[in-house]
């Protein structure tokens, strides 16, 4: 017992000092100019070029360690990184850096008439705690974007990615350097003791917010610890609904990319739903090419009926997040069928409809409540980097302060500034 005493006692104080120093780098952080900020984060991007095949060595490790362990395909995806993909982690940098400043926007402005002016201006949320799982790239993505954003960021990734990110991490702080910014503006957790995230959950004097990314049991178990503001998504249930007005090669082509793209992001299709009236033209032509991609098909009976190699679905297929190579697919009677099966199984992540009825789609993307909706769109542009937010540190289902892709203005909250020429409240 006194050995676990030791270790614990050892691990929170370890953590309160990663806590201090963010906090220490915050305050600084707060008054960067942009042309800092910038000059850290095009380093950061030359840097993690530089380094692109240890980065990749390391990650090969990471690799080989995960499928030792089991880990499944869709998250040795997510964790696999090769020269493209590092490639497009300095691209994301460099994009942020082209990004206006967010931190000093006067969001609103306004005159009172004893002549007191007040401005809304947009400030630092502080410091920034992201607990992540399997993908490293959100090693650079959340650490750029909390820099560009003002805050300092403390960073804790998974075990599966521990060199990975470890090896991007360095990249982060030759790129702080570079632009005089102090090095604890972004520390990576440096271990991979479960119990770290305990104690990352219960510094609210040191974190202001914290983001989760990665399965369910991760983001169910921040939310219930956490002492701080979380943002944060549960699942990633997404559907496509080809309406009765869909032209069917658009329809083909939006549900393959939907679904087939990478089917181990939070943005991939889950569920396919057709209108009944136009099931005959669509199912056929649609699963036939989802087959062809690798997809395994759950349907309802009307699904069956029209296409027998699908397997029957159940009723928790309506509600399942496969991160696979699988898709339900369900026969519903008509736009409101389809909202109503939205609303109902749904997790106000990203759903998107198909059709060439504007009246239609205009509907569905006023009232389907998630926190990204398209039209005639693949649902895998649930992406901040694709929204031009040159990278997100994550997406938001809830409904405060952040919804969507969290970039750069997510990242930061407001004070109000008052200016007067003497006067005092009346008694």
């Amino acid at each position: 017992m006194a050995t676990v005493l030791d270790h614990d006692t050892d691990l929170n104080r370890r953590m309160e000092e990663l806590g201090r120093r963010a906090r220490a780098a915050a305050r600084r952080l707060a008054l960067a100019p942009r042309a800092q900020k910038d000059r850290a984060l095009r380093a950061a991007a030359g840097a993690i070029r530089a380094r692109a095949d240890a980065i990749v060595a390391a990650n090969a490790g990471d690799l080989a360690d995960a499928q030792r362990k089991g880990l499944a395909g869709a998250l040795l995806d997510r964790l696999r990184l090769d020269p493209a993909r590092v490639e497009a982690m300095a691209r994301g940098l460099d994009d942020i850096a082209e990004l206006d400043d967010p931190v000093g926007r006067v969001l609103a402005a306004w005159k009172r008439p004893n002549g007191l002016t007040i401005e809304r201006v947009a400030v630092p949320l502080g410091v920034v705690g992201v607990i992540y799982e399997s993908r490293p790239n959100v090693t650079a993505d959340a650490g750029g974007l909390c820099l560009k954003a003002g805050n300092a960021a403390i960073l804790r990734g998974g075990s599966e990615s521990f060199h990975s990110a470890q090896a991007i991490a360095a990249a982060l702080a030759e790129g702080l350097a570079a632009a005089g910014l102090p090095g604890d503006a972004i520390q990576l957790v440096p271990t991979t003791d479960r119990a770290a995230v305990g104690a990352m959950l219960a510094m609210d004097e040191f974190i202001d917010v914290v983001v989760p990314r990665g399965g369910r049991s991760l983001v169910e178990r921040v939310k219930t610890e956490a002492r701080m503001p979380v943002f944060a998504h549960l699942d990633g249930v997404c559907h496509v609904y080809l309406h009765e007005g869909a032209e069917p090669a658009m329809a083909e082509a939006i549900a393959v990319n939907a679904k087939m793209r990478r089917t181990g992001i939070c943005g991939a299709a889950e569920t396919l739903l057709v209108d009944r009236a136009a099931a005959q033209t669509l199912l056929p032509r649609v699963l036939t090419a989802l087959e062809k991609a690798g997809c395994a098909l759950r349907g309802c009976e009307a699904t069956r009926a029209i296409h027998p190699s699908a397997a029957p679905a159940s009723e928790e297929d309506w509600s399942a997040e496969y991160l696979d190579a699988i898709l339900a697919v369900k026969v519903v009677d008509g736009l409101d069928a389809a909202i109503a099966h939205v609303d109902a199984y749904g997790s106000h992540h990203t759903d998107a409809i198909v059709t060439g009825d504007d009246a239609a789609a205009e509907r569905f993307l006023a009232e389907i409540d998630s926190a990204i909706v398209l039209h005639n769109a693949s649902t895998q542009f649930a992406d901040g980097g694709e929204f031009g937010m040159g990278a997100e540190i994550g997406i938001a289902t809830g409904r405060m302060h952040a919804r969507g892709p969290v970039g750069v203005e997510q990242l930061t909250s407001f004070n109000y500034r008052v200016r007067g020429t003497g006067q005092t409240r009346p008694a």
